[in-house]
């Protein structure tokens, strides 16, 4: 399994004993840091550089709120928060690396929000050869939350 920004490591931590290995990345040092005290093997990484490999099942819970330029900051919340002016610069990027780091019968989750349009997200995952079903969604504040199973889609 790979998570991929794994923040504080608290997903990976519940995870560690259910899979046979587990790899978390996360581009802030200070979340690498809080992953790797939590005993998890944690790799600092921007998506999936320097990442070699395939893996059966890979989690994101990419930034998905749309940002302008005003909103933006310098400080390593930003990079948990802010998706680009769509919302989809992370999840674009992370989309079109996907298909390389999935086994043939693997499949990913990737938390999308409303505000990032999950039409628009699907459209992507298609381009790239992957097939995305919505699995869960529930609203939350001023969004609806969805979660996409994301699979190779030649296999279907």
């Amino acid at each position: 399994m790979l998570e991929v920004g794994c923040g504080s490591g608290f997903i990976s931590r519940g995870l560690a004993l259910r899979v046979e290995s587990l790899l978390a990345t996360d581009i802030n040092p200070h979340a690498v840091r809080a992953t790797k005290a939590k005993g998890i093997e944690v790799v600092r990484a921007d998506l999936f550089q320097g990442i070699r490999g395939t893996f059966d099942l890979i989690l994101f819970n990419p930034p998905y709120l749309p940002t302008n330029a005003k909103e933006r900051n310098l400080q390593w919340i930003n990079y948990a928060l802010d998706g680009g002016e769509s919302g989809r610069e992370t999840i674009d990027r992370f989309l079109k690396c996907l298909p390389d780091h999935l086994c043939y019968s693997g499949r990913a989750l990737l938390l999308i929000s409303s505000l990032t349009g999950l039409k628009e997200v699907q459209e992507t995952a298609m381009n790239v050869g992957l097939a995305a079903k919505t699995v869960a969604n529930v609203g939350c504040f001023f969004e609806r939350l969805y979660v996409l199973r994301l699979e190779v889609a030649d296999k279907h």
